[in-house]
Formats: structure tokens, sequence, C-alpha cells
């Protein structure tokens, strides 16, 4: 969740319409209407079963060719709908950065619509995350602050105030032992905003700009990002793969999410660029369920 240099300014449906019709005008005469966007991207519906993807932040760019190149493959494994890219726009004189066209995941984010059939939903993530962590190949990409030993990250902790509570599950995760198996691809991003829900229960999984190889603990996170309360346990024993060590890291990174969840939110209830008002409530009830889960 890295600072934003926002971009916006100038991408509108005029702007999208236009690129289609010059890069890709089989699809310039579809439906096109906007929808929420997420951190790094603009989102317009295309028709009903496609969308278009434009970047707003520097780092945009760079996420959506990666996804490009590495999430098809991985997608005909995973038991749940993705946004499989589709064409990629390249850079020209109307728009100097590449988007794509990517299928559409219908459903609600859970930011906005909750999890509320938790073992469905744990049994649906455990197979999910199961298909997803596989060895890696050398040249996958590795997250920078994604999937890396947690002592990585320590410097964001360190004289910042927190609670006692949350305080001590971070420092019971960092002092966990580290990931020793091989690097896995991790979605590196499972936060509300990035899972979709439908009839209660998880549906499907968006944006993977932060798709990466690493230790597996970045994804289990979501046992506490994205189910309620107590559906943990059932995640836990339907995955199957998480020793102790993993568990206590995975609660470390939920911590990290659910406070950057929370001051998303805040600055969206501020009016700052980059807020989102949704976020600070889905951080709370996630900050909640590890701690709980920790006691």
């Amino acid at each position: 969740m890295q600072d934003v240099v926002d971009m916006r300014d100038g991408i509108d449906a005029e702007l999208v319409r236009a690129l289609l019709r010059e890069q890709h005008p089989d699809l310039a005469g579809r439906d096109l209407r906007p929808v929420a966007g997420g951190w790094d991207n603009l989102l317009w519906r295309l028709g009903d079963d496609l969308a278009v993807r434009m970047p707003c932040t520097e780092r945009g760019p760079a996420l959506l060719r990666k996804e490009f190149h590495r999430l098809p493959p991985l997608a005909r494994r995973l038991p749940l709908p993705v946004p499989v890219p589709l064409r990629l726009g390249e850079p020209s004189a109307r728009f100097p950065r590449n988007w794509t066209v990517v299928r559409w995941v219908p459903g609600e984010p859970a930011d906005l619509a909750p999890v509320a059939r938790g073992a469905h939903a744990a049994d649906a993530l455990a197979a999910f995350l199961r298909a997803l962590h596989i060895s890696a190949p050398a040249d996958a990409p590795a997250g920078s602050d994604r999937g890396v030993p947690l002592s990585a990250i320590a410097p964001e902790f360190a004289g910042r105030p927190l609670p006692a509570r949350v305080r001590d599950v971070w420092e019971d995760a960092l002092a966990a032992p580290a990931w020793t198996g091989p690097p896995v691809w991790l979605h590196g991003d499972l936060h509300p905003a990035n899972a979709v829900v439908t009839d209660g229960t998880l549906s499907g999984v968006i944006d993977f700009g932060e798709l990466c190889a690493g230790d597996p603990a970045t994804d289990l996170a979501a046992a506490w990002l994205l189910l309620p309360a107590g559906a943990d346990r059932r995640f836990f024993d339907s995955y199957a793969a998480a020793d102790e060590a993993m568990i206590r890291r995975a609660r470390g990174w939920a911590v990290r999410c659910a406070l950057a969840l929370i001051a998303i939110g805040e600055a969206g209830d501020k009016g700052l660029p980059g807020g989102k008002p949704s976020w600070g409530p889905a951080g709370r009830s996630a900050l909640d369920r590890v701690l709980a889960s920790a006691a």
C-alpha cells in the first residue's frame, strides 16, 4: 500500500473509447461505463464480460504488464474466477502508458459486501490458495514488501505507537521461525477490496498487481482480512499446509495490512487523495479478528 502519485486527470470514458477504436476496434462498439476502481487503476466495464483497466499511478503500468504476462498461465489452475488479461494496450500519443482489457469478475468487493457464509468461504479461499501456492520459477518477480521475511518490513513498526495487544501479535510474528521452503506464487494483496463476494461467499479474486514469489504466510493473512470471526480455524484446517510458525507470521502480515486499511480509510473520510472510506471499517474488523485469534 505505497504512497500514491495521482495521475487520474484526463482519464475518462472519451479517452478509453478513443484508445479502443485506435488499438482494439473490434471492442470499441461495446457499452462502456465506469465502475469503482482500485489503488493503481481506474476501471470501466466493457460490455457484460470485459473491463478496461487504466493505470493512474506511476507504478501502475509495470503492474499491468506483469499481470498480462504472468497471470494467464496461473489462472488456468485457479478454482475461482480472476480478471485474466486478454489485450494489452500500448502507449500512444493519446495515452503514454500501457493499459489492459481483462475478463470481468462479477460480484461485490468484500469491503462493501463482507463475507457472511464463513465455512463456505473458508473452504473456497483455502482451495484457491492451495492451487496458487505452487513453487515459482526462478524468474518469478520478488516482492519488495510482500512475501519477504517480516524482519525486512520491521522498520515500519520501529517507534510506532501501537496498542499493547497489537504490538504483542506483531512481535510474536516477528519472532516466529522464518520460511525455509521454496518461494511460492503469491497474490500478495489479499485484502477485502481485492476479493469478490456473491451470495455471502467468496466468488472471485481480483487485482494481481502485487503477484510475486515468497513466503505463503503473506497470503494466509486473508484468513482474518477476508473471513468472518471464527472462520480462520476452518480455513487453516482446509488449507492443511500451514504449521504454527506460518500461522504466527500470517498474523503479522494481517496486522500490517489491517493497519494500512485503517489509515487509508481515515484518509478517505477526510477526502484526501487515495483515500477509501470503506477500507477503514474493513481494516478495524480484520484487526479485531486477528487479535481474537491470538488471545
